[in-house]
């Protein structure tokens, strides 16, 4: 007798809304609505130049550049992890 997979609920749920396909024009961006459990986590706004993190409980959005998120990934990653000397590396491969 085989048993039956337990099926999994979904805990996250994550909305997208796109205003424009290549994101090439200002004011164009991906914006992800976050829940978890049907309580709201946040908004994550995807353009250009940078993202933009709304908190579910605060009114005003946090800019970080494109370039701070990749260090602050990278430190998240790798712990702290000098950028400039990777891509140091990578230039030398």
């Amino acid at each position: 007798m085989v048993a039956k997979k337990k099926k999994l609920e979904r805990k996250y749920v994550v909305r997208a809304e796109l205003s424009n396909f290549e994101l090439a024009k200002a004011k164009s961006a991906l914006r992800l609505e976050i829940s978890c459990e049907g309580e709201p986590v946040g908004e994550l706004e995807l353009g250009r130049g940078s993202l933009i993190w709304w908190s579910a409980h605060q009114v005003k959005g946090r800019r970080i550049r494109w370039s701070k998120f990749a260090e602050m990934m990278d430190q998240l990653a790798f712990g702290k992890r000098n950028r400039k000397r990777r891509s140091a590396r990578q230039s030398e491969d």
